[in-house]
């Protein structure tokens, strides 16, 4: 299960964004360090895909994909250095998949805190920032000392150089989200946990009579976080609708003019940043929605199953979930040869419906 990290000021919004998501169960104040401990909620990843499905195959049990969000208690200037609840909850997001900023930008008297959310993004990006560096202080003497040690291990010699230029990056104040980087560098970091090595998108918290000017708004965060997903969000608006039936959120959102709301068009965002994919099995049993990573072959797909699948692979049988809807069912698509045989070396597909043959 995939876990995004709710990082801002006090007062930003993370605890409604967390219950607008989630369904509730998030203590939402508007004082500082109302959340003391992290809120952990699970939200079912919407997908009519599976849906459809499901009714297909007349499935007793529907399985959706699931993705874990943190609420952290609000950051302050300082928190590296231990001011407001200081490192508790910058230690609170290490182990997160991913990081997504929380942003006001409305202003309201009874809610202190600034209201300009490049202040917000500027303050908790240092922050992070900071905490990073500190960690890579201590860190590298010993990965350095380690790699003259042992100069024939590649891996460690590798490790010492990334941290070298991590700390080069941060001791400039820049993140390293924000680098020049690459790829396979980012990769040795980490296993260090770096906060500012994760994949960021940003909630930009709106009042409701900012709605009309919302993407406007959003584009200022844009321009300063070109490669991060930015959404635009009435997060009390969705938080109240969130905590309504099906069919009375549906009309609040339609009558505000706020879509389908805030849970499908974060998944969509926080799954582009991860590069994640879905597929799908169904039966009668079961109609099930998996994630992957993006270019994953048939094997690796079947790992997430279960890591026998993937160890006994011998072959899969695939189809995309539209066209097995227009056939019927998985033996009317077996009787006129449309499940394609792939083998270990298939990559699979967003919205490709899978049965996978092994042998332990």
């Amino acid at each position: 299960m995939e876990r995004f990290g709710f990082v801002g000021l006090p007062n930003a919004g993370k605890s409604s964004l967390f219950n607008a998501l989630a369904g509730g169960g998030a203590l939402a104040a508007p004082y500082a360090f109302a959340t003391t401990d992290p809120n952990v909620g699970v939200a079912r990843v919407p997908d009519p895909r599976l849906d459809a499905l499901a009714e297909m195959s007349h499935s007793a049990k529907v399985v959706p994909a699931t993705v874990e969000f943190v609420d952290i208690g609000g950051l302050v200037e300082g928190a590296s250095q231990g001011e407001g609840l200081g490192n508790r909850f910058l230690g609170g997001i290490r182990e997160v998949d991913a990081i997504v900023f929380v942003l006001r930008a409305f202003g309201d008297g009874d809610v202190p805190g600034p209201s300009d959310p490049l202040e917000h993004l500027r303050i908790v990006e240092l922050e992070l920032t900071l905490a990073d560096l500190e960690t890579v202080e201590t860190r590298l003497d010993k990965k350095r000392k380690a790699a003259r040690l042992n100069q024939r291990d590649s891996e460690l010699v590798a490790e010492a150089e990334a941290l070298q230029r991590a700390l080069d990056v941060l001791s400039e104040g820049t993140p390293l989200f924000r680098s020049d980087l690459g790829e396979k560098e980012r990769e040795v970091l980490r296993s260090h946990f770096l906060l500012t090595n994760k994949p960021v998108m940003a909630v930009v918290n709106i009042g409701e009579d900012q709605l009309e000017e919302a993407e406007e708004i959003a584009d200022r965060i844009r321009a300063e976080l070109p490669e991060a997903e930015v959404l635009p969000m009435s997060v009390q608006l969705e938080a109240e609708a969130a905590m309504l039936d099906a069919a009375d959120r549906r009309e609040m959102l339609e009558g505000l003019g706020l879509g389908e709301g805030a849970l499908p068009r974060f998944v969509r965002a926080a799954y582009h940043i991860l590069g994640l994919r879905t597929f799908l099995t169904t039966g009668e049993k079961e109609s099930r929605a998996w994630t992957f990573r993006a270019g994953s072959t048939a094997p690796q797909c079947a790992g997430r199953i279960h890591t026998d699948f993937e160890r006994g692979f011998i072959r899969a049988e695939v189809i995309d979930w539209a066209r097995l809807l227009e056939l019927g069912s998985w033996s009317a698509a077996r009787d006129v040869g449309a499940l394609r045989l792939e083998g270990k070396d298939y990559v699979v597909n967003d919205g490709d419906v899978i049965e996978f043959r092994f042998n332990v």
